[in-house]
């Protein structure tokens, strides 16, 4: 109600505007925004935070005990913008302990990572292409869309990922890493710049982090030669399969067919047709 009321205002007195010849009259005019983001509001207990009711939450106490990093990260990661925000102080623990993992992560490995070689094998060339998928994702949430909460969990999605690299893992692993973790640190730094700050310096970057350029995904790398479907029967999950991206319906249908899992879970029924949403899932229709 408050959010919709401070928009008829606006509408209003943006309409008096043009009305009165200070705004063109080109139909561009009529409305005095382009995009209008209208926040949710923060709940303690499912009641609106207000200071009339007494139950606001001093987010001093938990920067004093997280940092404001965490308390961000936290704030940020809890709910899309346009959606109300349950507070719970035991929820700030996740943020918490996600940074301490990403700072152990770049200071057991993120010094000085080997260059990246021109030619990688098929485990970097798989999780290069996690890093800047990643880097497109949160890229796309933040510009315009502000789904800061879905850039979050791309961010830590990554870090998970880059976690299980081994510590003897071969170079071009470890080079892939490290260029994972610089994109992390770049991404990360909106959301966390006092940590950010100090990981990009550990890192033997040059500068502020503030004034280091954007990271931009690389096409090449976003590439994929292979697509991974569900295979569903009568509606129901039973495999995942991968085929080439240009594989077309009768190959899916062929290699369906002739995979020994799927035959066993076809095994006594007559198969009628299959439903294929590309580039997501198969659905076989048996009886």
């Amino acid at each position: 109600e408050h959010a919709v009321l401070h928009l008829l205002y606006a509408r209003f007195f943006n309409r008096l505007l043009r009305d009165v010849g200070l705004l063109p009259a080109d139909g561009a005019h009529d409305e005095p925004f382009r995009h209008l983001l209208t926040q949710g509001m923060v709940l303690k207990d499912g009641s609106k935070m207000s200071k009339s009711k007494g139950n606001t939450v001093d987010p001093q106490g938990l920067i004093d005990r997280y940092g404001a990093d965490t308390a961000r990260l936290f704030i940020l990661f809890a709910a899309p913008p346009e959606q109300h925000l349950e507070w719970s102080d035991s929820a700030v623990e996740g943020a918490y302990r996600f940074l301490n993992r990403f700072w152990r992560l770049v200071h057991e490995y993120g010094a000085t990572p080997p260059a990246l070689p021109a030619e990688l094998s098929a485990e970097a060339v798989n999780l290069r292409r996690a890093v800047h998928q990643c880097i497109d994702r949160v890229s796309r949430n933040m510009d315009g869309r502000y789904h800061f909460n879905v850039a979050i969990a791309a961010i830590m999605e990554l870090t998970n990922s880059l976690m299980k690299v081994p510590a003897d893992a071969p170079a071009d692993l470890r080079a892939v890493l490290g260029e994972g973790l610089r994109a992390l640190t770049l991404l990360l730094a909106p959301f966390a710049p006092h940590i950010a700050e100090v990981l990009w310096q550990k890192m033997g970057q040059s500068g502020v982090i503030s004034h280091a350029p954007w990271p931009v995904a690389d096409a090449e790398a976003l590439r994929c030669d292979t697509v991974t479907l569900v295979i569903q029967v009568n509606g129901k999950l039973r495999e995942r399969m991968d085929f080439p991206v240009d594989a077309d319906h009768a190959d899916v249908e062929r290699a369906i067919l002739a995979d020994p899992a799927m035959q066993r879970h076809l095994e006594g029924k007559t198969v009628r047709k299959m439903i294929i949403v590309p580039g997501r899932l198969v659905n076989v229709v048996a009886g």
